[in-house]
């Protein structure tokens, strides 16, 4: 069984959740594509907090102060339907964070060259050595322990997230209500409302629902938590509040001053503060935006980058791993599979080297995470409401209203809006050129066994042992 943390471990206040869910969600990253959308990213951010985010953090509320063990979405799922399936579920929320890795990764690479040498960003070996150094820096920090992992996120997210946020935000208001530039976009009912001539529009939504995924990740901290039954559903409610807010208006502060055809989906945020800054004429404010971009990305790494391995390590704990990934050092963080970790997006990060474009690899990897990160979701849901049925009688400190009825209504909406989803990751957006769309559909397929498929044949290995 595992481990429950001693009292002395319990050193997460309400503020620490919130800014490790802030920086675990909010992400400057996922700005440009959902600035590619336009005015309508609107009303598809008002429809996916309903049917998604919101879901989300009410379900991740009830089971998490139920079951406050390390172990998180692990440990529910686990509840619910046994260890296969358990198993299955944090391996998909270690996996997905494998292939995100490269991605976010590449982010910071290339704002470094966008400030130093832009032409440099098209060498993919100098992205990967980037990628490489700032991985395994972070990996390095997580030895010490959730005290410091968690300051390490406060710091980030205030310095590299919401500040940059909530400065876009203003500056955003600032181009649209003054005599400063025009506006990429027109805020009319009109142009708000979505218009759909297939399936291909609505593909860059998986991307939305990417940006507001991670929620459930601070529940594996649950132990850490000085007062989990009160606290853990404070924060949620602080956090979803700071995180709609700050990513759809920081997302139409791009989308106003950057023109769609010329938005970069890696770059875009710091092409729109160069549009903002050569307005006010201070464009030596650009490299300070800059690095505290790339501060805030590299505190978002800090923060996933110990989440999902403490609950490999339940799993592992509970023999569903070889023993070896059981290991950890005195501060209880698991060192084999961070090491581990670290090994897999090495060799991820090499797709930046064997795919045509850097910019192919960064979003082929990022719509890989959001489909394993929806099947995971999916679990989830389905998870929550079969343990109303399975475990009727456990005290629940917070519970969805209307009983089993309110259950069923938010935990299949989130559900379906997951799977829906998943399936529209596959296929290739109209608001980017991804290549031939057969072979982006096969390397997507390809990609979801490939890292599905090793769960299965590890559980059962390790059961047998």
């Amino acid at each position: 069984m595992a481990i429950s943390a001693p009292s002395s471990n319990r050193v997460l206040s309400v503020f620490s959740l919130v800014m490790i869910n802030v920086i675990a969600v909010d992400s400057l990253r996922t700005l440009p594509l959902s600035a590619k959308f336009g005015a309508p990213l609107i009303l598809y951010y008002i429809i996916l907090a309903l049917i998604f985010f919101i879901p989300v953090a009410l379900v991740t509320a009830e089971l998490a102060t139920t079951w406050p063990k390390n172990g998180g979405i692990y440990v529910w799922v686990r509840e619910a339907f046994g260890h296969k399936i358990g198993f299955l579920v944090i391996w998909l929320q270690w996996v997905y964070n494998l292939v995100w890795y490269p991605a976010i990764l590449a982010t910071i690479a290339l704002i470094f060259f966008y400030l130093v040498d832009p032409e440099a960003a098209a060498n993919p070996w100098l992205t990967v050595l980037i990628v490489l150094a700032v991985f395994w820096s972070a990996t390095v920090g997580n030895f010490f322990g959730m005290e410091v992992s968690s300051w390490i996120s406060a710091v980030c997210s205030i310095a590299g997230t919401l500040g940059p946020m909530i400065g876009i935000i203003g500056l955003g208001a600032w181009w649209l209500y003054g005599d400063h530039g025009v506006s990429q976009i027109e805020f009319s009912m009109q142009a708000i409302i979505p218009k759909l001539s297939g399936f291909e529009d609505l593909a860059l939504i998986t991307t939305i629902i990417f940006g507001l995924m991670g929620l459930e990740m601070s529940a594996v901290h649950a132990q850490e938590v000085r007062n989990p039954k009160s606290d853990y559903p404070t924060a949620l409610k602080y956090s979803c509040v700071i995180i709609l807010a700050t990513l759809l208006f920081a997302s139409l502060a791009v989308a106003i001053v950057v023109p769609n055809k010329e938005l970069n989906i890696v770059t875009g945020v710091v092409q729109a503060f160069n549009f903002f800054f050569a307005g006010l004429n201070i464009p030596w404010m650009l490299p300070g935006i800059a690095v505290a971009i790339i501060i805030g990305s590299v505190g978002s790494i800090a923060a996933w980058i110990i989440g999902p391995t403490k609950g490999l390590l339940v799993a592992a704990q509970e023999d569903n791993l070889p023993k070896i990934f059981a290991k950890t050092n005195s501060k209880g963080v698991p060192v084999t599979i961070l090491t581990l970790q670290g090994v897999v997006v090495s060799l991820l990060s090499l797709l930046y080297i064997l795919l045509p474009t850097i910019e192919t690899a960064y979003f082929l990897l990022t719509q890989l995470t959001a489909i394993l990160a929806l099947l995971m979701y999916v679990l989830m849901f389905t998870a929550a409401i079969y343990l109303r049925y399975k475990k009727p009688n456990v005290h629940r400190p917070y519970k969805i209203p209307f009983g089993n009825i309110g259950m069923w209504v938010v935990a299949a909406i989130g559900g379906i809006t997951s799977f829906v989803a998943m399936c529209l990751g596959f296929v290739p957006p109209s608001q980017i050129i991804t290549g031939d769309p057969m072979t982006y559909k096969l390397l997507l397929v390809f990609g979801v066994i490939l890292f599905c498929a090793p769960a299965f044949f590890i559980h059962k290995r390790a059961r047998k042992s």
